[in-house]
């Protein structure tokens, strides 16, 4: 008896352990439900490719095609995502066939990497010679119906309205004939199943088009009716957060792809000074560069290496999908400076003449100037083109609607030796996150007209506010988000069209088109800017090159003289010529009104009698 179970012995745990491996492989097989990035291009930087699905882990991957292997692999613990590392720089075009095997079985998916696109006239970057116009998409103009999906309500503040691509191709013309060359769209990406969130701002998936504006196609068909017009596009990016629905929330792929996670998370603090300070403590920052937006807008961590390749890369599909020519970034300084720099030297090195613009939300210029690339801080280079200009967006606001003096303004003008690059700030009067001008207490529609002449002579880049150049009205968000006249079926006129604007729409509208046209037919307005003069209620600035002398050791070249007066009675404004680069200077030509006062020349200064809220400009030898 003894003997018969010291024999069966062995062929039982042999027979155990087969049960035993049986039960320990998988039971399912796997499963690859999406792609990000969708496709690729092999004359880019190596992809990496982030695979969601089912039971991922343990899997074996495989990708069929010439010249392409699979470097590294990394899944999540729950199976659900998979990190693929391709390389592809020796690979021609074609169509992948990616594969994850298991015990049970297999998934397959297909991957294209495409022909690039010719350069030509795409990833152009703005500069001084452009105007940007501003269009919150949902709020511009319906032109498709088709597209007005769930969450659609006309009549709410915070509500989807119907605007789409469609709309806003549709009215090219208006925007040439105002003089707009350069087109920044709220976000366009997916905000699926957030009903509030027509602004964009809280995307579900970083590589989908919202459905409310259209499809992929229509986008790529705008931006290239845009660049056949010789005009450009913008692209509104979100780096630092995402929308509270978006799969990731509640899984991630990685335990850190968050600062924090969604029941446990600090907020955001908003005093940029800690960021500037070199002698603060890096605790002291934290929650500006780690807390949430909002809890409805989860924070995302670029300190995660995982994160940051996905951020850059999906910014890279989209310049390379659209041909885009610049980007604006929002929330810029609650992302940290390192992911920054990574972000441009990798965007920089594809696209040379692609432009940045910040989004730092501060009033003061040595803050702003903090985020600017092109200087170190803590020995890091935010590689950013240009912040948008705060500081003169509150500067413009307190002269012309606080009865703070011009010489405010003139002082934020001085503190342009902050920044590596004043040439190319962005500064504008109005946005979408602000009430509207016109709704500012003391606001009027002849303060408007001096806010326009200033942005529109003053250095840098303008950007205006879809709506101001007919003075719409609106209050604190959303009520500064009210659709434009003409844009939907509901409108009670067409702003879009002369014979439709009320007379005191058109008044603004040939004002601000005038002087925009006007800096578009100049490139003095593109150069170097001299302050002459600033008061309590006036200012006056020259434009043009070399302007370190005056008239006569000038030649030939043109300047441009602006002066303008807020003051509610007409007044002599004397502007000081003597060592200035209007020194000389003989010959006042009238460019704006064309019933310009003549300027009195005197010894070492002269004279210009201005209307109230008066401006004039003029072409100087």
């Amino acid at each position: 008896m003894h003997r018969r179970l010291f024999v069966r012995w062995p062929l039982m745990l042999v027979l155990l352990l087969s049960v035993a491996v049986v039960f320990a492989q998988p039971n399912t097989s796997p499963v690859i439900d999406k792609v990000d990035p969708p496709n690729w291009w092999p004359a880019l930087p190596n992809p990496m490719l982030l695979l969601y699905g089912q039971n991922l882990n343990g899997a074996h991957f495989a990708v069929e095609g010439s010249s392409v292997s699979i470097l590294k692999t990394q899944t999540s613990s729950n199976g659900h995502y998979a990190f693929l590392w391709l390389t592809t720089k020796d690979a021609s075009p074609q169509k992948l066939r990616i594969t994850a095997t298991n015990a049970a079985g297999s998934a397959k998916t297909d991957f294209e990497l495409k022909t690039r696109e010719p350069a030509r006239g795409r990833y152009q970057g703005f500069n001084p010679s452009d105007v940007i116009y501003l269009i919150m998409t949902d709020r511009f103009a319906d032109g498709d119906s088709s597209n007005d999906q769930p969450g659609y309500a006309p009549e709410a503040a915070r509500g989807w309205h119907g605007g789409d691509f469609r709309g806003i191709e549709d009215h090219l013309d208006y925007l040439q004939q105002l003089g707009i060359t350069t087109l920044w769209l709220t976000p366009i990406l997916s905000n699926a199943n957030m009903p509030e969130s027509y602004h964009g701002y809280a995307a579900v998936d970083l590589y989908a088009v919202d459905s409310h504006f259209g499809t992929l196609a229509e986008y790529q068909h705008l931006v290239r009716d845009l660049h056949n017009r010789g005009m450009k596009m913008v692209f509104d990016s979100v780096p630092n957060h995402i929308g509270v629905r978006h799969p990731w929330v509640h899984d991630p792929p990685t335990p850190d792809w968050f600062h924090g996670t969604f029941e446990q998370h600090t907020h955001i603090n908003s005093n940029f000074e800690e960021l500037v300070d070199p002698h603060a403590a890096p605790a002291d920052s934290l929650d500006i560069t780690h807390g949430w937006f909002t809890d409805s807008m989860p924070d995302l961590n670029q300190e995660n290496p995982l994160v940051a390749t996905y951020l850059i890369q999906n910014a890279t599909w989209w310049i390379e999908t659209a041909g885009l020519d610049g980007l604006r970034i929002d929330t810029f300084p609650y992302v940290g400076r390192a992911f920054w720099s990574q972000y441009h030297k990798q965007l920089h090195s594809l696209y040379p003449n692609l432009t940045t613009v910040g989004e730092v939300f501060n009033g003061d210029p040595a803050i702003t100037s903090f985020f600017a690339g092109g200087v170190s801080h803590a020995g890091i280079d935010t590689g950013l083109y240009t912040p948008f200009d705060f500081p003169t967006y509150f500067a413009l606001r307190d002269v012309l609607l606080h009865d703070k003096p011009m010489t405010d303004l003139a002082r934020v003008l001085a503190a342009d030796h902050l920044y590596p690059h004043p040439e190319r700030l962005v500064p504008f009067f109005a946005n979408h996150d602000t009430r509207r001008f016109l709704s500012e207490p003391g606001a009027t529609p002849d303060r408007l007209k001096l806010a326009f002449a200033l942005l529109a002579t003053m250095r840098g880049t303008p950007e205006i506010y879809s709506g101001d150049e007919i003075g719409m009205e609106g209050g604190d968000d959303p009520d500064n988000r009210r659709d434009f006249p003409g844009g939907f079926t509901a409108s009670g006129h067409d702003a879009f069209k002369s014979s439709g604007r009320t007379a005191e729409e058109q008044d603004l509208f040939n004002w601000t088109s005038t002087l925009i046209h006007l800096r578009k037919s100049h490139d003095e307005f593109t150069s170097d800017q001299q302050d002459l003069m600033a008061d309590t209620t006036a200012i006056a600035y020259v434009r043009g090159k070399d302007l370190s002398a005056g008239c006569s050791a000038n030649g030939s070249s043109e300047r441009i003289l602006v002066v303008v007066s807020k003051d509610s009675k007409a007044r002599d404004i004397q502007v000081p010529s003597a060592n200035t680069a209007v020194a000389n200077c003989t010959q006042f030509r009238p460019l704006f009104p064309p019933t310009a006062p003549s300027v009195q020349a005197g010894e070492d200064s002269f004279s210009i009698s201005l209307q109230p809220n008066g401006v004039a400009i003029y072409a100087v030898r």
